[in-house]
């Protein structure tokens, strides 16, 4: 997407037009000109401007105006996701214009252009009937504009939509070793230091879990590690990510349409990798450090059974009583490995379990911690970003329900409920007494149907709060 700045509409290439209206059709800032002559017409649409209205109307010289609601009291989540549906109003657009970065908000630039370019987004690589798109212009019409805010935009956008590939392609195309190639070209690029380990490697470094969840399979395990290191860096971050390319339960086989969905499986693998790149690209004043655990699970004759028992990085054993609960595996590794790097913070993102999106639904990922502050740290870091976490309970007595007869732990809780919490307390085993937080996307991660700037599908959750996260430190 290209991104310009025009100080009036006078030399605007743009066919279409996007325009905010608050409750009771009150024009936003920029509005009025484009509003002028349209009352009627509005009403008869009963477009009142409330939150999430759309009307489209054409006005006299052929251009079309697409009136937005903003509500009573806008937000810069709100605006961003006016943006979005202002974007898709007029999706067929080579050329958009818009006043909506003149809303009176710290982050009103920024939030627009990421409505529009995410919104955008397409996965079409797959369609036989796909035709090349020309780039978006997004003109920003009237007001002060920073370019940084634009740019910064723009890098935020590139990285989710990347992580957002990576969760749509599918399964076939993306073992372990490939995606993890894949997101190393890019990051060496970008100048950070990457360290891609295979099975080999895995087995020297005693990663008992991502090779037990990987021996099902014929395309091995590997492990994605990315290390930026800003100018004077004001903290150390640990970043995390469950990366199954393929989740089929192994022999606790899923049945078959909780399986049309599990190439998503690596979604927090491809969140925290993308994010990486995107702090990168900012230059944000940290070090980052992030592991994405990638591996395949299958059944076949070389696949882990229940009952086995596997040893973590660390040496905690692990009994596995069902082999669908294996990004709990793969991550304890790799939360072993981050602890080991002795960071302020520990963060890892995963779609670990349908308990998580039982309870919060689709849209809101579960955040656990061992650390009250850090937690906070977190929470904002997502309300900074315009993706939405609740806070759950990690309480101390409920450890019993991973007590295992025969290793330090087993890989499953008590009967059907408090799964997330029975996950979350395996995960806290691996991270010592660094501060840690864990994010279970399972629910937003992987859209059923689009809304506003999401695409139905990958919607590369994680990304924004995680770059908003790095930049608190500074």
């Amino acid at each position: 997407m290209n991104v310009s700045h025009l100080k009036t509409s006078a030399r605007s290439l743009s066919s279409s037009v996007v325009v905010g209206m608050f409750d009771g059709r009150r024009p936003a800032p920029g509005t009025s000109t484009y509003a002028r002559g349209q009352s009627a017409a509005l009403a008869a649409l009963e477009f009142e401007g409330k939150a999430g209205q759309v009307a489209v109307l054409t006005a006299p010289d052929g251009r079309r105006i697409v009136f937005v609601g903003l509500g009573d009291e806008v937000d810069v989540e709100l605006l961003r996701q006016a943006a979005g549906l202002g974007r898709k109003a007029v999706a067929g657009a080579d050329a958009i214009a818009t006043t909506l970065h003149q809303v009176g908000l710290d982050g009103a630039i920024s939030a627009t252009v990421e409505g529009f370019g995410l919104a955008d987004y397409r996965f079409e690589r797959y369609k036989s009937t796909a035709k090349t798109r020309p780039e978006l212009l997004l003109e920003l019409v009237g007001g002060t504009v920073d370019t940084s805010d634009i740019s910064t935009a723009l890098i935020t956008i590139d990285s989710v939509n990347l992580c957002r590939d990576l969760v749509n392609e599918p399964a076939a195309a993306k073992a372990p070793m490939a995606i993890a190639e894949r997101l190393a070209a890019i990051a060496s690029a970008g100048g950070l230091a990457v360290e891609i380990w295979d099975s080999a490697r895995l087995g020297a470094e005693r990663m008992g879990g991502m090779l037990g969840v990987g021996q099902g399979s014929d395309r091995p395990p590997a492990l994605l590690k990315l290390h930026y290191r800003g100018r004077r860096p004001k903290a150390k971050l640990a970043l995390v990510g469950k990366g199954i390319v393929f989740d089929s339960g192994g022999l606790s086989l899923k049945p078959a349409d909780m399986m049309e969905a599990m190439k998503d499986d690596m979604a927090g693998g491809a969140a925290v990798a993308a994010a990486t790149i995107a702090i990168a690209s900012l230059g944000l004043p940290i070090e980052v450090i992030s592991f994405s655990a990638f591996a395949e699970n299958l059944p076949s004759g070389t696949a882990q059974r229940p009952g086995d028992v596997l040893e973590a990085r660390n040496g905690k054993t692990i009994e596995v009583l069902n082999t669908d609960a294996e990004g709990r595996l793969v991550l304890a590794d790799a939360l072993a490995l981050a602890a080991e790097a002795e960071p302020d913070l520990i963060v890892d993102l995963a779609t670990l379990t349908g308990a998580c999106k039982i309870a919060l639904g689709p849209r809101i990922a579960g955040v656990f911690g061992n650390d009250q502050p850090a937690i906070d740290r977190v929470l904002a870091a997502g309300a900074a970003g315009g993706e939405r976490l609740w806070p759950l309970p990690l309480p101390a007595d409920h450890r019993p329900m991973i007590d295992s007869d025969v290793a330090d732990m087993k890989n499953t809780g008590q009967g059907r409920y408090g799964g997330a919490i029975a996950a979350a307390l395996l995960l806290n085993e691996f991270v010592g007494e660094v501060p840690w937080v864990h994010v279970d996307i399972a629910g937003p991660a992987f859209l059923d149907k689009a809304e506003q700037y999401l695409p139905k599908g990958g919607t590369g959750f994680g990304v924004r709060t995680l770059v908003e996260l790095a930049r608190s430190f500074g």
